[in-house]
């Protein structure tokens, strides 16, 4: 049998391109191969098991800010397929999102199964056939019989009049892509928290500070937002935003470089010290540690008077100038070592892939052969977290899924 699409890779930007697909061309013939189990284990897992389809940004100049690879490529297609777009399909099919203060979207249910189940019976109802523990070994097109040949590892050859791959961070892909003539963007990762040797630090996991400034001086990097302590070392929106916007550099240090903090978020050195001697004036006669402060949890107050070598008994009025500018020092620019990093499961992503220079994004169609299309992080696109990198694929799914519906309407 031959296939008006079969599409390599069950994930989110796959399953969605062949739904639309199917939606705009009625009768297309549409298999998704998928190597593992079941399809879309990242939509499973996202946003700790809730799915964070989308974000409530929709304004394409603004949401192309989010994107460290493929913002400026990406404006086009936002203006064509964007975060309403989406939440616009998913409402006709009946699932309802809601908007977190943070600008994440999930569905009202919270379960991510409300997406899957979605996607599922869309699949059935459109007749998308769905392989599962579906290994495919290559694939290459046939000029001779003009159609796509995708062999599989069982030995199985399929054809198809068109292809589109959504495979994600798959280095076969990569490197089959490569003998065909795309050039890859070596991948490395993204989406990633940083490691800090210091025990002191790693006592205090589950401790946040809503809003840090933090900094990577030697990258000339900077972030700021929530920043979470952990049993490791830093996590957080402030951490993520850095390890995407640096993915590139980090590597290329091996992960070992000095991250800034500053504590006290907006506010400068001046400010700052002003504040602590303020503080220390009103409050001369407790202990500068037991000092009850609004923007810092007791702990992590305690921790950062400690570094600066304040004693447990130093009274406000006791601080000296000497003791006064460490903790200055550690409010505005308290510095660790990062030795490492470990990758943040919710949402692993790669920047790297298929060189945006080889794809017409105006369909996500290869510009080296025609009729092999893309969706999802087979490409070199990714963004920070927050729902995304799932617009990214939605987008390249629909803008890929109504090319190939013109390209079988009109061969």
């Amino acid at each position: 049998m031959t296939y008006d699409l079969l599409v390599i890779g069950g994930g989110a930007g796959g399953c969605f391109a062949a739904i639309r697909t199917a939606e705009l061309h009625h009768g297309a013939r549409i298999c998704i191969l998928e190597s593992a189990r079941k399809p879309l284990s990242k939509v499973e897992i996202s946003g700790g098991g809730r799915c964070n389809v989308t974000h409530a940004c929709f304004d394409p100049e603004e949401l192309i800010s989010y994107y460290p690879r493929g913002s400026k490529e990406l404006l086009g297609p936002f203006y064509h397929f964007q975060p309403s777009d989406m939440v616009d399909w998913l409402s006709s099919k009946g699932v309802a999102l809601k908007t977190e203060p943070d600008g994440r979207m999930f569905p009202v249910t919270d379960q991510s199964t409300t997406i899957i189940d979605c996607f599922l019976s869309s699949i059935r109802r459109l007749g998308i056939k769905l392989s599962t523990s579906t290994r495919v070994k290559q694939w290459e097109w046939s000029g001779e019989q003009n159609i796509w040949k995708v062999y599989l590892q069982d030995g199985q050859v399929m054809q198809s009049r068109v292809l589109l791959i959504a495979s994600g961070s798959d280095q076969r892909t990569w490197d089959t892509l490569r003998q065909a003539g795309h050039q890859i963007i070596p991948p490395v990762p993204s989406l990633f928290t940083f490691n800090i040797r210091d025990a002191q630090l790693t006592s205090l996991p589950g401790i946040s500070k809503s809003h840090v400034k933090v900094k990577l001086p030697q990258f000339k990097l900077e972030s700021e937002g929530p920043l979470l302590i952990t049993h490791w070392g830093l996590s957080g929106p402030a951490i993520l935003k850095l390890s995407a916007w640096g993915a590139r550099v980090l590597y290329e240090a091996n992960y070992v470089f000095d991250v800034e903090i500053q504590w006290t978020g907006d506010e400068d050195e001046q400010e700052t010290a002003h504040w602590i001697r303020s503080m220390a004036n009103m409050h001369g006669k407790k202990q500068v540690v037991n000092i009850a402060v609004e923007q810092f949890p007791s702990r992590l107050w305690k921790y950062l008077c400690q570094r600066a070598g304040i004693a447990p008994q130093v009274t406000g009025a006791e601080m000296s100038q000497k003791q006064l500018d460490a903790l200055l020092k550690m409010l505005c620019k308290d510095t660790y070592r990062v030795t490492g990093k470990s990758t943040f499961k919710d949402e692993f992503v790669t920047a790297g892939g298929v060189s945006l220079k080889q794809v017409d994004l105006r369909k996500f169609e290869s510009k080296l052969l025609p009729g092999l299309f893309f969706a999802g992080e087979v490409l070199d696109i990714d963004a920070l977290t927050g729902g995304f990198n799932f617009q990214a694929a939605w987008t390249g799914a629909a803008l890929a899924a109504e090319a190939i519906a013109d390209r079988l309407q009109h061969p």
